[in-house]
């Protein structure tokens, strides 16, 4: 921290601007404890309570708090505000601690973690270190296909140090905007500051507010909905030399601030209420404090923050945020549990804070006190380059290990892996019975289905379709046009039609849209899926098919009930009543659980993680059969004896595993199935009445 007697060192610096400079300069230990008390919440709900505190926004309000300070001393005194090296010296502050715990974390991750993990936590770890976490969690909040998230990603926490990262970028560009204005029009950097701030404070909350009411899970993570809290740490730091409330009231101010922020997490589901106007609550309550500052009472809370202990763990708390995290969940996985219990948990903190303290005084405090980087700026950048570098360059060689073996067994996934063949008559095994099954685990959760390329702009511009129209082969010769219309579970399928499309020398198109029923009569509450449907079938009705392929039945997971699509005869009756061939496929079985993962625990062929078929859709037969005898031009495909066959839904076939999760078939899978879903389609499409 600049003192005050460089100030007065200052050429020109008079001492009007002495006195504005220590208006904003001077250490202050309350806010130092106040910091590790917002983090021993955010661990201690972590750890008992399987929720979020809200400390967190006041870490991040203190990180601004601090930042602002700096600048507008350098403001006020009339110093250069070196831009450059203040974000090189704050990343080479900052990326020891982060990049020794991502390390560290990828080694547990790589030791414990489940394989079909592995390569999802290996690509959040890089998106740790180059501080884009918080936008992998936000994309990932709001993927349909995104795997199973009762397993906690141990980079999770780093989202937070991410937004923050992202802020120690953005903020020095407005310190700059507020210079050039200073020097243009003569202006005090207070009054501007305020200014600048105060908008990107109501900007930020509006679009908070409304993001969070529309699309919370996006919203928790995303920067620009957080931004307001760095604008009120701003905006408070602004402020706090022209308050000065007594004695008394610091005292009432410190302590109503304390007990209103510890209790904001157990009040309020902060988790799904967050970051919108309710966030102001910890905020508010944290400004109490910092504003009550050093009350020079006996009874004021500052007594306690300021107190020798919690300020050396203060300076500990960004260790202690980064470590406790990982150890919480590395043993809830490896215990396979929900939650920590009371004993364990206290000594996760207790390994936590004993290891904080150690990696702040071993690797935090010795980079802090390295010289040689500070010497210039470009020896800041070497710092910072190798950091990153240390992250980088293993996790990539990691994934391209993975990708050559993922290259390899692909080439002998026609003699190792079969899949569905298995299943065809006379069909004899020569593969190696060794071979891993694929996909493989670790590639599951990063295999979204290819619904091939957008369609060309003249085809969609004058039709608003949200899921977009995209082209899986387009054929110039005089062969069929096909539509794929529908939900996961017609594109799950595309594999296979896919490569009859490339033998019949169709035209295949497809209009995707995850979780959403094309029928006007929809079950899904979501406004999207009306939009969709809407603008997809106008697309349809202006551009016809000669077959359309569409979700037919729907199964309620585990109840043994499937059902016709809500709406589904009308909207069959309808396209078929304009000509066009309407293929109805019938859902899969879907589970309670996913069992793949119980197969890669328990082995492919252990028949608890296998399932009966009438435990999931009930009757034999498909109810869009009854459909096909009442509707010409309508014909039903049932893969359901691919997928289960002889009535048992084992995990794998053929060395291939049918489901990637608890309700989505393989594109591996389905590419094997070829040859039953060829014959399908055949039969249905006779039935239907279709002339080539």
């Amino acid at each position: 921290m600049t003192s005050l007697r460089e100030h007065e060192a200052t050429p020109g610096a008079g001492a009007s601007t002495v006195g504005r400079v220590a208006r904003y300069s001077g250490f202050r230990p309350e806010v130092q404890g106040l910091r590790f008390v917002a983090v021993l919440l955010v661990v201690l709900y972590h750890v008992f309570l399987g929720r979020v505190s809200g400390g967190v926004d006041v870490f991040l309000l203190i990180s601004a708090f601090f930042l602002t300070l700096s600048f507008v001393r350098k403001l006020e005194a009339g110093r250069p505000l070196a831009i450059g090296r203040y974000w090189l010296h704050v990343f080479k502050r900052l990326l020891p601690l982060a990049v020794l715990t991502i390390l560290g974390t990828l080694v547990l991750v790589a030791a414990v973690y489940p394989d079909a993990d592995v390569a999802r936590w290996r690509a959040e770890g890089l998106a740790s270190v180059f501080y884009v976490e918080n936008w992998a969690l936000a994309l990932n909040a709001v993927d349909y296909y995104a795997a199973d998230h009762s397993t906690a990603s141990p980079f999770q926490h780093f989202w937070s140090l991410s937004v923050q990262g992202q802020v120690f970028l953005l903020w020095p560009l407005v310190f700059g905007a507020a210079w050039l204005l200073i020097r243009w029009r003569g202006w005090r950097p207070v009054p501007v500051l305020a200014g600048m701030f105060g908008l990107i404070f109501a900007a930020s909350l509006a679009w908070s507010v409304h993001s969070t009411a529309t699309q919370q899970a996006f919203a928790y993570f995303d920067t620009r909905t957080r931004l307001w809290e760095f604008a009120l740490g701003s905006l408070l730091a602004l402020a706090l030399p022209y308050l000065r409330p007594s004695r008394g009231v610091r005292v009432v101010l410190g302590w109503a601030g304390l007990v209103s922020m510890v209790s904001v997490g157990v009040l309020v589901d902060v988790q799904g209420a967050f970051p919108g106007w309710i966030a102001l609550w910890p905020l508010a309550s944290a400004a109490a404090i910092i504003v009550a500052g050093r009350s020079g009472s006996p009874f004021g809370l500052d007594r306690v923050l300021a107190s020798k202990p919690l300020v050396r763990l203060g300076d500990a708390s960004y260790a202690l945020y980064l470590i406790h995290w990982p150890l919480l969940i590395t043993y809830l996985v490896l215990r396979d549990r929900p939650m920590a219990g009371p004993r364990s948990g206290a000594v996760i903190i207790l390994v936590s804070l004993v290891l904080a303290v150690l990696a702040t005084k071993l690797v935090e405090r010795p980079f802090q006190r390295w010289a040689w980087p500070e010497r210039s700026k470009r020896r800041l950048a070497v710092s910072v380059a190798v950091s990153l570098a240390l992250v980088a360059v293993p996790v990539l060689a990691w994934h391209q290990a993975d990708a050559r073996r993922a290259a390899v067994l692909a080439e002998e996934a026609a003699r190792n892996n079969p899949g569905a063949a298995v299943l065809q008559p006379g069909f004899e095994f020569r593969g190696d019975p060794e071979a891993p099954t694929l996909p493989l685990a670790e590639e599951m959760a990063e295999r979204p289905q290819d619904v091939g390329e957008r369609c060309p702009e003249e085809w969609t511009r004058h039709y608003p379709v949200p899921s977009g129209c995209h082209v899986v082969r387009n054929s110039d010769a005089a062969g069929a046009v096909v539509y794929a219309v529908g939900n996961s579970h017609v594109e799950q399928w595309i594999p296979a039609l896919e490569i009859l499309a490339a033998e019949r020398d169709w035209t295949l198109i497809t209009f995707p849209r995850p979780g959403c029923f094309f029928t006007e009569e929809h079950p899904n509450p979501q406004a999207e899926c009306a939009e969709w449907y809407e603008s997809t079938r106008t697309f349809v009705e202006d551009n016809p098919p000669d077959i359309l392929l569409t979700q037919a039945t729907y199964d309620w997971i585990g109840e043994g009930d499937e059902e016709l699509m809500t709406g589904y005869r009308a909207e069959t009756e309808y396209w078929t009543g304009r000509g066009i061939t309407v293929l109805g496929i019938r859902d899969n079985p879907r589970w309670p659980t996913d069992q793949t993962q119980c197969a890669l625990q328990a082995g492919a062929d252990d028949l608890s993680c296998g399932r009966p078929l009438d435990r999931a859709l009930g009757p034999a037969e498909s109810p869009a059969v009854q459909l096909e005898r009442d509707i010409p031009r309508f014909g039903s495909l049932d893969m359901t004896d691919v997928i289960c066959p002889e009535g048992y839904c084992p995990p794998a076939v053929g060395n291939v595993w049918v489901y990637r999760d608890s309700n989505h078939v393989t594109d591996v899978y389905a590419r094997t199935a070829i040859a039953p879903f060829r014959e399908e389609w055949d039969d249905a499409v006779s039935r239907a009445g279709f002339v080539p």
